[in-house]
C-alpha cells in the first residue's frame, strides 16, 4: 500500500492549531522553493545576459526576490490562516490540498512561459500578455506553436504539477496529528489569527520600513538589469498590469504634474524651429508651418518608407557590429545618410507604424493607439500630408493588416491601396502564422512600383515581417544561417535574411526609372534584446539604424550624423527634403534643419504596462520609472556599448522638465482630440 493510500485510510483527527499551523507553514516553504527554483531556472535560461555581473549582484537579486515570493505565498496560504476560525475548516485538509496545488501549478505555468517571455522582451510577465491576448486568437496560437516548444512545456508543466501535488500530500500527512486533543477554545484561536494575519500583512507588506509597501522598484539594487529583474515575481508583475489593462486606458494616462502653461512653452521651445510659424496656437500645442530652406531640399518627388521588423541598430554592421549581419544594409548605407543614434520610440511594431508614419509619439496608456477611440483621430502624418499634394499611395506588408488594425488606422489616415497576405499568389514561401517571406513581400513591392503612373508622384510603405517569431523562412535560404551567437542565432538568421530581401529589392528598384527621382527612407520597427542591457530601459531594444537614400544626399548632409532622433522625426524630415510649404502638427522635427549644436532629443518608453519612460539628448539618457526617482547616465552604442551614471549633473533639472512637459502636453492633445493637421471639426 503507498503512503498516499495510506493517508486516506487512517482515521481523521481534528487538527489541532499547533498541527494546522505546522502544516501552513510547510506550505509556504514548499511554495517558496518552488519560487526560488524558477528563478534559478530563469538565470540559467537567459544566462547570456549574465555578462559580467559579479555572482554577489545575482545573491542580491536572490534575496531581493525572496522578499517579493514571501508576498505570493502569504496570498496562496491566507485561506489556511482563516481556516483557524471553524474546526470543520482547519480539518478540510483534502481542500486545502487541492487549493495549494492549484495555486502552485498556476504560478508554475507562469513560471516556465516567462522563460521564453524574457528571452523575448527582458521583461517579466507584463501588459504584452494580454495585449497579445486581444490580438486574433489564432495568429497568437500559431506563433506560440511554431515559435516555442510548447509540448515540451506543458509535458514538464504536468509532470512538475504532479510532484507538487504528492509534495503537498507529503506535508498534510507530515503535520497531521496522532492523536486528539483538546480542541483550542474559539477566542485563542482568534487571538492566534490575528497574531498570524500581523505576521501575514508585514510579510506581503515586505519592509518594516516607514512609507509604501514593497514595490518593483524596490528590486532595483544593482547595477545589472538582468539582476534587477530577477529580483521580481512574474506572477505579481502581471497581477499588476492587469490592473492596469483591464481598467480605462485613461487611467493609465501620463498625469499632469505642471502648469499648463509652463508645460505649453517648453514644448514649444521643443519643437517649433526657425523655420516653422506657429498656427491655431490658442487650440493646438504645435500645429504650424513648416518652409524648409531651399537649401535643404533634394531633388526627389517620390518617397518610399521601409520599415524593418526587428532590425536591431546592434546588430547592423555600419553602427559597429563585427557579426556580419547586415551586409546589404551596409553597403546601402555607404549610398546614403545613416544616423548613428536613432531610437524607436516603443518596443512593438504597433508603436514603429504609428510614430513613423502618423509622427505622434508612444504615451503612457495609449500604447496600443491604433486600437483605441483616440486612433480614430486624424493626425498629421505622411498620407495626410502628401495625400494633400495629390500623391499615389502604396502600402506592401507580408501579413493580415487585421493585425493591430492596420487597414482601419491607415485607412483612415488616408491610405487607399493595400497589398497583403491575401493578395499574394504562389509566394516563395508562406508561413503559417504570419504570412508571405520577405523576398515575396519585397519582390511584390518592387513590381507595384515599377507599374504607378510616373507622371504622379507616389509614397510608399513597404513592411517587412521574417524577422520575427517564430522566424519562419524559406527552406533553402539564400543566406547562410547565424551560428556563432547561441540563443541569437535563430533570429540573427532571420535578420540576415531580412537585410538579403532588402538588397535584392534595391538592386531591381535600381533598374527602374523611378530610383533617382525618389527618397528613400529605411528604418526599424524596434529592436531586440542583447546580451547587454544599457539602463533601465534596455536602450538596445530601442537603437534602431536610419537611412536616407536619395540624390545628393551625401554631396549636401554627408554621410552620417550623430543626432539623436526617433520615428516621430521621420516625417518632417522627409518633408523638409521635398520642400514646399506644409502645415503640419508632428512632434517630431526635421533632424537636417535643427539649430546649430543641437544634439538632438528623443522621448521614448516601452510597449505593455511598463510605465518607465525616459528622454534621450545627445549622449545622455534621463530615465523615469513611474513612482521612483529619476536617473540620468551617460550611454554608449556599438561595439563598445556601455553606460555609467551620471549625478549632480546641472542637464538633468531641464531633461526632466521637458520630458514632463512632453508627456503632459501630447496627452492632452490626445484627449482633447487637437493633435492633428487640422482644426477639429465641429460634431
Amino acid at each position: 500500500m503507498s503512503s498516499m493510500d495510506s493517508t486516506f485510510k487512517q482515521p481523521r483527527l481534528t487538527p489541532s492549531v499547533s498541527s494546522h499551523l505546522a502544516f501552513t507553514l510547510a506550505s509556504a516553504l514548499v511554495l517558496m522553493l518552488m519560487y526560488s527554483l524558477l528563478r534559478v531556472a530563469l538565470l540559467a535560461y537567459n544566462h547570456e545576459q549574465i555578462g559580467t555581473t559579479p555572482w554577489i549582484e545575482f545573491a542580491e537579486a536572490f534575496l531581493n526576490g525572496l522578499r517579493f515570493d514571501l508576498r505570493l505565498v502569504v496570498y496562496a496560504c491566507a485561506p489556511l490562516l482563516l481556516s483557524l476560525l471553524a474546526p470543520r475548516a482547519m480539518a478540510a485538509r483534502r481542500v486545502h490540498v487541492a487549493w495549494l496545488s492549484l495555486f502552485a501549478s498556476l504560478t508554475l505555468f507562469l513560471g516556465v512561459s516567462e522563460l521564453d517571455f524574457y528571452r523575448e522582451f527582458h521583461q517579466r510577465l507584463n501588459g504584452l500578455v494580454f495585449q497579445y491576448m486581444q490580438e486574433d486568437l489564432g495568429t497568437v496560437l500559431s506563433m506560440l506553436w511554431y515559435g516555442f516548444p510548447v509540448v515540451r512545456y506543458l509535458l514538464a508543466w504536468a509532470l512538475a504539477t504532479l510532484a507538487l501535488v504528492w509534495l503537498f500530500h507529503l506535508v498534510e500527512q507530515a503535520t497531521r496529528p496522532r492523536r486528539s486533543k483538546p480542541l483550542m477554545a474559539w477566542y485563542g484561536r482568534l487571538g492566534v489569527l490575528l497574531v498570524c494575519l500581523l505576521v501575514a500583512v508585514l510579510a506581503a507588506r515586505g519592509t518594516l520600513k516607514q512609507g509604501p509597501p514593497l514595490r518593483w522598484g524596490d528590486a532595483y539594487t544593482t547595477e545589472s538589469m538582468f539582476a534587477n529583474h530577477l529580483g521580481l515575481n512574474g506572477t505579481l508583475t502581471l497581477v499588476d498590469a492587469a490592473k492596469n489593462s483591464f481598467s480605462s486606458h485613461r487611467d493609465n494616462t501620463w498625469k499632469a504634474n505642471l502648469p499648463e502653461a509652463e508645460a505649453l512653452q517648453t514644448v514649444r521651445q521643443m519643437l517649433v524651429g526657425e523655420h516653422d510659424k506657429l498656427v491655431d496656437a490658442d487650440s493646438a500645442a504645435v500645429r504650424r508651418e513648416f518652409t524648409p530652406p531651399l537649401a535643404g531640399t533634394l531633388p526627389a518627388r517620390n518617397v518610399v518608407v521601409i520599415l524593418m521588423e526587428s532590425f536591431a541598430g546592434r546588430w547592423v554592421g555600419a553602427l559597429g557590429s563585427d557579426s556580419n549581419i547586415t551586409p546589404n544594409f551596409d553597403r546601402l548605407s555607404k549610398e546614403g545618410l545613416l544616423f548613428t543614434r536613432f531610437f524607436s520610440n516603443g518596443t512593438h511594431t504597433h508603436q514603429g507604424m504609428f510614430a513613423t508614419m502618423a509622427c505622434f509619439p508612444n504615451l503612457p496608456g495609449f500604447e496600443y493607439l491604433m486600437r483605441t477611440p483616440e486612433g480614430g483621430h486624424q493626425f498629421s502624418g505622411l498620407p495626410q500630408l502628401l495625400s494633400a499634394r495629390g500623391y499615389d499611395d502604396l502600402y506592401v506588408y507580408n501579413g493580415n493588416f487585421q493585425w493591430d488594425n492596420q487597414s482601419g488606422f491607415f485607412s483612415n489616415q488616408g491610405m487607399r491601396r493595400f497589398i497583403g497576405r491575401e493578395d499574394f499568389v504562389d509566394p516563395v514561401f508562406i508561413d503559417p502564422t504570419w504570412g508571405v517571406s520577405d523576398q515575396d513581400m519585397f519582390d511584390r513591392g518592387a513590381a507595384e512600383l515599377a507599374k504607378l503612373d510616373p507622371s504622379k508622384p507616389f509614397y510608399a510603405l513597404l513592411q517587412t515581417l521574417s524577422n520575427h517569431t517564430p522566424y519562419a523562412l524559406p527552406k533553402d535560404l539564400p543566406v547562410a544561417p547565424v551560428t556563432d551567437q547561441g540563443s541569437y542565432n535563430e533570429h540573427l538568421t532571420a535578420m540576415r535574411y531580412s537585410d538579403w530581401a532588402l538588397g535584392q529589392f534595391f538592386e531591381k528598384a535600381k533598374k527602374q526609372p523611378y530610383y533617382n527621382n525618389t527618397l528613400f527612407v529605411v528604418v526599424g520597427d524596434h529592436g531586440f534584446g542583447s546580451p547587454e542591457q544599457l539602463t533601465e530601459m534596455d536602450l538596445f531594444r530601442f537603437n534602431v539604424p536610419l537611412l536616407v537614400i536619395a540624390p545628393g544626399t551625401q554631396e549636401k548632409f554627408g554621410t552620417h550624423r550623430d543626432t539623436v532622433g526617433t520615428q516621430i522625426d521621420v516625417v518632417p524630415t522627409i518633408m523638409g527634403r521635398l520642400g514646399g510649404d506644409v502645415r503640419h502638427q508632428c512632434w517630431g522635427r526635421d533632424l537636417l534643419n535643427l539649430p546649430e549644436g543641437d544634439q538632438g532629443i528623443g522621448v521614448i518608453k516601452p510597449s505593455g504596462s511598463d510605465q518607465t519612460v525616459a528622454i534621450v539628448n545627445g549622449d545622455k539618457i534621463l530615465v523615469q520609472p513611474k513612482g521612483m526617482p529619476a536617473k540620468l547616465y551617460h550611454y554608449q552604442l556599438g561595439a563598445g556599448a556601455k553606460v555609467e551614471v551620471v549625478n549632480g549633473d546641472p542637464a538633468q533639472a531641464l531633461m526632466q522638465q521637458r520630458l514632463e512637459s512632453f508627456l503632459q502636453i501630447a496627452t492632452q492633445s490626445l484627449l482633447q482630440n487637437t493633435a492633428g493637421v487640422a482644426e477639429r471639426k465641429a460634431q
